[in-house]
């Protein structure tokens, strides 16, 4: 048996340098709303045009929208993880205007959308980074996410997960998928490297009257 396999989920949290999450279903809950578009609105034909080769799927209209909700637990949680030296990114099937927004705002370091291979962007985020597998984290709920959660250093599946990512998570979260499972995350592997309250107290100094930053 390999050593690796004899580590608890804390010590592997130890090891993080680069936290990855799935959209649909862990920094949401999964729901995809579809809304009459206004006239000027744009659509996601071109951009979901130039990930076609990669297998995501991407609703693109100019009559429709489409929308997802996410929690600001989990844009806090993203800003933790960056403080603490973290990156943080995102690898999704689907392609989507309101994530490509989300993303924007919390000022993820990695996007990935139209994947459906997504150990292809693993593979391409390690080597811009320079971080091993086992210095990977990823938050997953659905079958698409067992390639990398098999192999990467901490395999992370949401309260809302289907069973069979569940068995192969190293941990489950306390909350379901788009609600605050990402913080869950973040937490649980800032508690396990001992940086949880510091990080959490620079958070508070950043954002207090006089730093010069604005609440997120």
């Amino acid at each position: 048996m390999p050593a690796s396999a004899t580590l608890s989920a804390e010590d592997r949290a130890r090891r993080i340098r680069l936290l990855l999450f799935d959209v649909d279903g862990v920094l949401t809950d999964g729901g995809i709303w579809l809304f009459p578009a206004p006239p000027a609105a744009l659509s996601t034909a071109a951009h979901a045009e130039s990930l076609a080769d990669k297998g995501g799927f991407a609703f693109a209209s100019s009559t429709m929208i489409e929308a997802k909700g996410f929690n600001a637990h989990d844009g806090s949680g993203v800003s933790l993880a960056r403080l603490a030296g973290i990156r943080v990114g995102i690898i999704t099937k689907r392609v989507s205007e309101a994530v490509s927004l989300r993303a924007r705002d919390m000022r993820l370091d990695h996007v990935y959308m139209g994947q459906a291979h997504k150990m292809q962007a693993v593979e391409e985020m390690m080597a811009k980074e320079g971080v091993t597998l086992e210095e990977i984290a990823y938050v997953g709920d659905d079958i698409i996410d067992l390639p990398v959660m098999r192999v990467c250093g901490l395999a992370i599946a949401v309260a809302s997960a289907r069973p069979q990512v569940k068995a192969a998570a190293h941990w489950v979260t306390p909350s379901p998928g788009g609600h605050g499972a990402g913080r869950d995350a973040v937490e649980f592997i800032l508690e396990a490297k001992g940086v949880l309250d510091e990080t959490i107290e620079r958070y508070i100094e950043e954002r207090s009257p006089g730093s010069g930053h604005t609440a997120q």
